[in-house]
């Protein structure tokens, strides 16, 4: 009887960061196929002795379906590791496809994207009450293109967070995109590199105008976030909006109103 095949999501390459349920079937698995180059091999550590454990960063879709499928005979539990989340930018389907056509059981377990890592890393908030409630995951066109009306350009004219993966090589065209959507070259820019990873994390703050000065300064040219979003530097501003949740004259199922609705805001 054929073996269940579990794609798990590494993170963002803290081996800390790996869910409690990933780490379980890895000290379970009987194969671990992971992307070496981007997942921290240590990640793999977990695997029992006698764990058959490949490194994915040479194989083509083609090669990894057959090691999975050829993998679920042998084996109980396989698990494929991707970093972050397997169902971002993680070819999740294609592989998954080939599992169900062979009738092998398969399923997923979402693990933290570097989007949420890197603003952690940075102190940063994806949203803020009245300033963006809204964040869009998303990449620079290159050798993969972008489907009809998904182009940077048009995805930022909304104002809001932008989690910009994969387009670090790109980072010019993130500019003019950013620029011709209206936002100030002095609007503020997070890059986030290898977030969460020991000794390797670099964050580096800037503007539209200097980020790409700032990123080749410190030699990023791989592996990094790119956020822009209205919310950065919030923890410096001399006010904010309160959230509605928490102010004392807000009632909800849990809690009544203490005081009466503010009439100005205030720093929380």
């Amino acid at each position: 009887m054929a073996g269940k095949v579990w794609f798990v999501g590494a993170g963002p390459g803290d081996p800390e960061l790996l869910t409690l349920k990933g780490r379980r079937l890895l000290e379970t698995a009987g194969a671990v196929l992971y992307a070496g180059s981007l997942v921290d091999q240590a990640t793999t550590l977990f695997a029992p002795p006698g764990c058959e454990v490949r490194d994915s960063k040479d194989m083509t879709l083609e090669e990894m379906s057959a090691w999975l499928l050829e993998q679920s005979r042998r084996h109980a539990c396989v698990v494929r590791l991707q970093t972050g989340d397997p169902g971002l930018y993680g070819a999740l389907i294609e592989m998954t496809r080939p599992l169900t056509a062979a009738g092998v059981d398969w399923a997923v377990v979402p693990g933290v994207s570097s989007a949420m890592a890197s603003m952690a890393a940075a102190g940063e908030t994806l949203t803020l009450p009245e300033v963006t409630q809204t964040v869009i995951l998303t990449r620079v066109a290159g050798r993969t293109p972008m489907p009809p009306g998904e182009d940077l350009e048009a995805l930022a004219a909304h104002k809001t967070t932008l989690c910009i993966y994969l387009s670090i090589t790109l980072l010019h065209k993130v500019q003019e995109a950013l620029l011709a959507a209206g936002w100030s070259e002095d609007a503020p820019i997070l890059v986030v590199q290898k977030a969460s990873w020991p000794n390797e994390e670099k964050i580096v703050r800037g503007t539209i105008k200097d980020i790409k000065r700032k990123c080749q300064n410190e030699k990023i040219a791989s592996q990094a976030m790119i956020v822009a979003s209205p919310t950065l530097g919030a923890a410096d501003w001399p006010d904010l909006i309160r959230s509605k949740l928490y102010d004392p004259a807000f009632t909800h199922r849990f809690r009544k109103a203490s005081a009466p609705a503010a009439i100005s805001t205030e720093t929380l």
